[in-house]
């Protein structure tokens, strides 16, 4: 009976191993019963330590390949200690975080809570995501943000790599992200006013051209958008999350990439397709471009929510109002109000030009926020019928986190 049962258990092997399990057994029919049972049970016990087996090289596996990168973030950090930032062992964050009680958001690459180093010093210390990639993420940051001192970039206060669990300890900033204000359906986009919204978009491009020239090595951010630009307490924007930057050095024209990085919505055409170009810092210019175009349109740039396809994308139908001569936002107040939305209009549309070569450097468009509307030329239209195209591979995507497999040349 025994026998038979386990006939039967294997009547539909689900792998080679149970096939050849099977076929033994039948070949045991013509047995005594006892003998089979014999060796009925030395098969499975052969099969079962085979199992184990399996099983145990699976977890060593796991294990080493976690101790392989727990070893490279340790001599990154050993080669990298000049930098300074603090380094905290998890109870330190811990205690710091009060158990994590404070929770002030979350995202793809991990969890941010409020923490407080001193009376007087509060910090927001990201919990890193043990699954998310090799240890790539923490390096990124570390390696590019312990190199930065800049007054619109987010200070690294310091780190935690204790064993598999890792932290990043940032400077406090209370007003949260610039995505809160200018997506807000609660008008409190009117908090910032034109004049403040000006004032930081000439901020962050301050910072993204201190990260394109003001470093040894050349900081390419690839995620730049509202949700990682942070406000402090008299709204100065600071860039923040350097999960996906690149370092490179600043005589390199073009980044080499295996992988797509970024939100969609935000990307550069050529980070998806070679076809536009070589990816470079000019990618970096084409993400400030959307995210100016959405500070003056105060929605996203894309919009799934829209059953009309006809208004999803923003960029376009910005274009089409400037180049009518119309207004470009309900909120304008008064003239010069008008000047500052007109502005950023011009300068966010010229940054999305579909080829890197086209788009200003982010020097240049310091130098055009810096001046007035009146000088600045109008950009040659990027959605004309000879991009319609191309446009569509990128208008009605869902704005996600995304590693996307780049289209080879």
């Amino acid at each position: 009976m025994l026998v038979h049962h386990l006939k039967q258990s294997v009547m539909t092997p689900p792998n080679p191993a149970t096939k050849q399990l099977h076929a033994l057994l039948l070949q045991l029919s013509w047995l005594p019963t006892k003998v089979k049972l014999i060796i009925t049970g030395a098969i499975l016990t052969s099969f079962l330590i085979l199992l184990t087996v399996i099983g145990l090289y699976y977890v060593y596996h796991q294990e080493k390949k976690k101790k392989e990168s727990q070893g490279k973030i340790e001599k990154f950090l050993e080669d990298n200690k000049a930098f300074k930032p603090s380094r905290y062992s998890f109870a330190d964050i811990k205690r710091t975080t009060n158990e994590f009680k404070d929770k002030l958001g979350q995202g793809g690459y991990g969890t941010v809570f409020k923490g407080r180093l001193s009376n007087d010093v509060l910090v927001a210390v990201k919990i890193l995501n043990d699954s998310k990639g090799n240890g790539e993420e923490f390096i990124n940051e570390v390696g590019s943000m312990s190199r930065i001192h800049h007054v619109n970039v987010t200070r690294l206060v310091g780190f935690c790599a204790d064993g598999y669990k890792r932290a990043l300890v940032y400077e406090y900033l209370p007003n949260e992200s610039l995505e809160k204000f200018i997506f807000s359906a609660k008008g409190e986009n009117h908090v910032l006013g034109w004049n403040k919204l000006q004032d930081i978009a000439l901020g962050i491009a301050k910072g993204i051209e201190y990260l394109h020239q003001g470093c040894e090595q050349r900081i390419l951010h690839f995620d730049i958008k509202p949700h990682n630009i942070l406000l402090d307490q008299n709204f100065n924007p600071k860039i923040s999350d350097f999960g996906l930057a690149k370092l490179c050095s600043k005589d390199q024209s073009a980044v080499s990439m295996t992988a797509a990085r970024g939100t969609m919505g935000y990307i550069a055409p050529e980070v998806l397709s070679r076809n536009f170009g070589n990816v470079s810092y000019k990618s970096d210019v084409y993400s400030f471009g959307m995210l100016l175009l959405e500070m003056v349109g105060g929605r996203k740039n894309i919009n799934v929510t829209v059953e009309n396809t006809s208004q999803v994308y923003f960029p376009e139908w910005a274009y089409n109002h400037l180049d009518n001569g119309e207004e470009t936002r309900i909120r304008i107040e008064n003239e010069s109000h008008s000047e500052i939305a007109r502005k950023l209009t011009i300068v966010g549309l010229w940054c999305i030009q579909w080829y890197p070569v086209d788009r200003p450097s982010m020097k240049v468009v310091i130098q055009m926020l810096e001046g007035e509307a009146d000088s600045l030329t109008k950009p040659p239209n990027p959605f004309g019928a000879a991009d319609h195209m191309k446009m569509s591979a990128f208008k009605y995507k869902k704005p996600v986190n995304i590693e996307l497999a780049v289209i080879a040349e």
